[in-house]
């Protein structure tokens, strides 16, 4: 888009028909999105199913606690699975520049679920440290805790590929739940055999102390990056100098400033201004500001652009930033 001028079009049509220029442009990302919600959602109901049994059977207090960490992952994805569907519903009247944000509330929102489960994780090391007990017919639980590393790694190496495709910020925060759910896995499975097979009773609590710092980490990255989208931060250093380089790659182009960028979901939007020659016409500055807007889509595909153009050498009060 650009705002150099061109025919004006008539404000009451463009009101007429979804703004689908605001949504994700990539059908591919908006089905891996989804399928990565199914996924984990049902991923983590055959886990509590799997952990429920397993702990009746043993009364191992890390099982339990690593079935209330499942439950906490199913009431997180569902929230992610929502946020998602809201976040790929098309710009409207009243979101004309999407719902991408719904991601980062959703992240925020898994980032207090993921918080929860290492508080209770801790309760539960602390307790266990104080009251140790004894696991019983612990081959059952290993066999079950076994089975879900499988699955749960499954599940962080597709979406790690979801996250490398789509940039989501909610995938990457159901992510990080499951990639502590391995390392609590892990441990659960080194305490059955520590304690049921060597007798060390203890090892259920540090195990749990351990996973739940890692957890915790985990939460604080989801609140940073879901805080940087509802706060409008600018894109990383490296693309904002990609997207000026592409601008001044255009043999017309003097000069670019005030460039201000920004990220909703998988969307990014682009603002700049660029300083042309004076002397070119009206149609003549439309057409270089469209050639390089495309040459930016052609890096950054589902980015929404805006270019106005400037004569070169006017003076013109702008903000101070970089």
């Amino acid at each position: 888009m650009n705002m150099a001028g061109g025919p004006v079009n008539s404000q009451n049509q463009a009101l007429e028909r979804p703004l689908a220029s605001a949504g994700p442009t990539n059908s591919q990302n908006a089905r891996l999105l989804r399928f990565a919600t199914y996924a984990a959602v049902s991923v983590a109901g055959l886990l509590i199913v799997a952990k429920l049994a397993a702990w009746f059977l043993t009364d191992s207090v890390s099982i339990l606690s690593s079935l209330m960490d499942s439950v906490l992952d199913v009431g997180a994805s569902l929230v992610n699975m929502y946020a998602v569907a809201h976040a790929l519903t098309p710009a409207d009247r009243e979101h004309r520049f999407g719902h991408g944000k719904a991601e980062a509330l959703a992240g925020l929102a898994q980032s207090a679920f993921i918080s929860g489960s290492a508080l209770f994780l801790l309760a539960e090391a602390v307790q266990r440290l104080i009251e140790p007990r004894a696991i019983t017919r612990d081959e059952i639980g290993i066999t079950v805790m076994v089975l879900s590393l499988v699955l749960t790694i499954a599940l962080v190496l597709f979406q790690r590929h979801v996250v490398k495709k789509t940039n989501s910020v909610a995938i990457a925060a159901d992510s990080v739940h499951y990639r502590g759910d391995i390392a609590a896995n892990l441990g659960v499975i080194l305490a059955l055999v520590l304690a049921g097979r060597f007798g060390w009773i203890y090892a259920d609590a540090v195990v749990a102390l351990i996973v739940a710092a890692y957890i915790l980490v985990g939460a604080w990255g989801i609140i940073r990056s879901a805080l940087d989208q509802l706060m409008d931060r600018e894109l990383p250093e490296d693309q904002r100098l990609r997207i000026q380089q592409i601008a001044m790659a255009h043999d017309q182009v003097v000069n670019v400033h005030d460039m201000r960028t920004r990220s909703s979901g998988v969307q990014s939007f682009i603002q700049l201004h660029m300083e042309l020659d004076g002397d070119l016409t009206l149609l003549q500055s439309h057409e270089i500001a469209d050639q390089v807007e495309a040459a930016i889509l052609d890096v950054f595909p589902d980015a929404e652009v805006i270019i106005h153009q400037d004569p070169a050498g006017l003076e013109e009060w702008h903000p101070d930033l970089p």
